[in-house]
């Protein structure tokens, strides 16, 4: 069974909104685990935009992962400690476990696929979304799904960018609604990418 476990976060500093990167640095220095183990994702962090790709930290802003609950204990040390994010200092707060719950429609803000002989100028909508279809159905996911791509993304890693799409799936049952969140679609899912919540839930936009 995989949970979100969430941190509430404090700060003065605005984030930037392209964080995911810099956020998976900070954290793996506190917690070597975290890098070594691919099965830990991150979410994300939400807040309040305020231009210059830039986002100011609200009372509701968390750093939160999705784990296997056996996997809790490795990340419980985090509480109370700070994270260096770009020219930002954050703190981070007492955990708050929060277990999966099926929803029929599910959205990712960023995920990122490789899509092979496809390089990034040359990645349209459509390829993208076949190559998700195609992820879909390795865990069992119908192909009778709404699969909507939406917004072209980024993600900087040091001196270069991953490119992706915001991706929202509607008609899940309910199995296909808690694999989708489990497991996620694409890669960089411990710099945020491909993490599933119930379309509408308050996010980054």
């Amino acid at each position: 069974m995989h949970i979100d476990l969430s941190y509430r976060l404090s700060g003065n500093q605005p984030i930037h909104c392209d964080h995911g990167y810099a956020l998976f640095a900070s954290v793996s220095r506190l917690l070597p685990e975290v890098h070594a183990e691919n099965g830990i994702a991150i979410h994300p962090i939400g807040g309040r935009q305020n231009g210059d790709r830039q986002m100011t930290l609200m009372p509701w802003s968390t750093l939160s992962f999705r784990v296997a609950a056996e996997k809790i204990p490795v990340l419980l040390s985090l509480a109370g400690k700070s994270l260096v994010l770009h020219d930002a200092t954050v703190r981070v707060g007492v955990p708050e476990v929060r277990t999966l719950a099926p929803a029929t429609a599910l959205r990712s803000r960023l995920v990122v696929i490789k899509v092979a002989h496809t390089d990034a100028a040359a990645l349209t909508a459509e390829t993208f979304a076949a190559a998700a279809r195609k992820q879909m159905e390795q865990l069992a996911i119908s192909s009778e799904v709404m699969l909507s791509i939406g917004k072209r993304r980024t993600l900087r890693m040091k001196q270069r960018e991953v490119v992706g799409y915001e991706v929202i799936v509607e008609g899940l049952t309910a199995e296909e609604s808690i694999a989708l969140q489990e497991n996620g679609i694409g890669g960089k899912r411990h710099m945020g990418c491909g993490v599933f919540l119930p379309l509408g839930e308050k996010v980054m936009p």
